[in-house]
Order: C-alpha cells, then sequence, then structure tokens
C-alpha cells in the first residue's frame, strides 16, 4: 500500500459509513421536517402561500445534522486509519493524498445525491403536498447552480476539517485538537476585531463567492495542516 490510490481504497472499503449512513441522516431530518410541515398544516398555515413557503425555505436541519458528522467522519479517517495504513506499507504522503481524494470523492457523492433530491423536489411540485426539504435557502433555494457548489465545497470543509482535528490528535494527543480548536478561536476572533468597524459596508458588498474562496481556503489550510501533523507523527 504505497500509493495514494491504495489508500483511498481503504477509505472507500467503510461504504456503509460512506455511503449509506449520510443517506439515512438526511432520510431522518426529511421526515422530521414533513412532521414539522403537518404540524404548522394542523395549526392553519396553508401550504404554497409566501409565509408557508418562506418559513419552509428557513429550515437548516439538513446543514445541521450532516455537518457534524462530516466533521466526525474526517476526523476518524485519520484517527482510526492512519496508524492502521502506515502498518499496511503506506507512505505518510500516499496517507495525505489517499484521505484528499476521498474527501473530494465523497463530497462530489453527495452533492450528485442533493442535486438528484432536490430536482425530484422540483419536479413533483415539492413531493405533491408543498414541502420543502432540499429547496431551502441553506442548500441554494432550488437553484442547482448555487446547491452544488454550497454541498460540494461544504462537505469538503467539514471533511478536511476533521481531517487536520484527527491528525492533530495523532501528532500531539489530546493537546492536539484543543490547540487547533484555539486556534481557530483566535483567528476568527482577530477577524472579527478586524472587520467589525466596516461590518455594514460589508455585508452590503456580500457576495456568495466570497463563501467559496473562504472554503477553498479553509480546505487549503486544513490539507497543510494535516499533512504538516502526519509528518512528524508516531505511530501508536
Amino acid at each position: 500500500m504505497k500509493t495514494a490510490l491504495s489508500v483511498f481504497k481503504l477509505h472507500a472499503n467503510k461504504r456503509t459509513l460512506t455511503f449509506l449512513v449520510p443517506l439515512n441522516i438526511t432520510a431522518l431530518v426529511a421526515l422530521i421536517s414533513v412532521l414539522i410541515s403537518l404540524l404548522f398544516l394542523r395549526s392553519g398555515s396553508v401550504p404554497g402561500s409566501h409565509i408557508w413557503v418562506d418559513s419552509s425555505r428557513q429550515n437548516p436541519g439538513i446543514l445541521y445534522s450532516l455537518a457534524g458528522f462530516l466533521i466526525y467522519m474526517g476526523v476518524q479517517s485519520v484517527a482510526s486509519t492512519f496508524p492502521f495504513a502506515l502498518s499496511l506499507g503506506a507512505t505518510r504522503r500516499a496517507f495525505v493524498g489517499g484521505t484528499l481524494t476521498w474527501t473530494i470523492v465523497t463530497s462530489a457523492y453527495l452533492t450528485v445525491v442533493f442535486a438528484i433530491l432536490c430536482s425530484v423536489e422540483i419536479l413533483t411540485k415539492h413531493w405533491f403536498a408543498g414541502f420543502y426539504i432540499f429547496d431551502v435557502y441553506v442548500l441554494g433555494a432550488g437553484s442547482l447552480a448555487r446547491l452544488i457548489p454550497i454541498v460540494f465545497l461544504g462537505s469538503l470543509t467539514c471533511l478536511m476539517i476533521g481531517a487536520a482535528f484527527g491528525a492533530s490528535w495523532i501528532r500531539f494527543g489530546a493537546r492536539g485538537p484543543q490547540l487547533v480548536a484555539v486556534g481557530f478561536a483566535v483567528v476568527i476572533l482577530v477577524a472579527l476585531i478586524i472587520i467589525i468597524p466596516g461590518a455594514n459596508s460589508i455585508i452590503a458588498a456580500f457576495q456568495l463567492w466570497w463563501l467559496a474562496i473562504a472554503a477553498v481556503v479553509l480546505v487549503l489550510v486544513a490539507s497543510a495542516g494535516s499533512a504538516l501533523f502526519l509528518r512528524s507523527a508516531t505511530v501508536r
């Protein structure tokens, strides 16, 4: 196991975790969203009305539920697999490359799934009953041109952040994730201190592509951090 492809296959061998669990979480969130919609329906809300559509599209459940799981997947992809991969003969460089490839493929898989589900939702006029599950603001409000980069970059960012935390644990033990978390907190606080005086003008000029740039930067930083941590990590 000396190539990135071999490491990718090792990650992808966890088929249930990689391919089925995200679908199960999505299905559970969809069920909860439908139940909430039925609750509003019973309370007198009118499906298809402006209030119904706007309220339904503000549902961020799919984001919260998957983001945490994807970060966990990123953590375990390094924390539980790195020692085993090296014991099979993988090089550290191959492991980093194979893990990055796995995160890209997994993100692309989720993007395809969400694009299909959103398309079906729109074609069926929101599941024939006015239920908004994937046609929501956090996923681009029904626009595939927005949904695809949102899901792909969002998934990739969560996976790589998790991988960075896992790599820090391999390198420094329990102190690693704590130091990384503190580092992120400091960077965010410093950024807020810098931008708050001009917050109104920044909000007025805000463009969605800023978030795409921020996601790419986070992925690159997390990838570099993972490689740096694992370069000198001791296999335990």
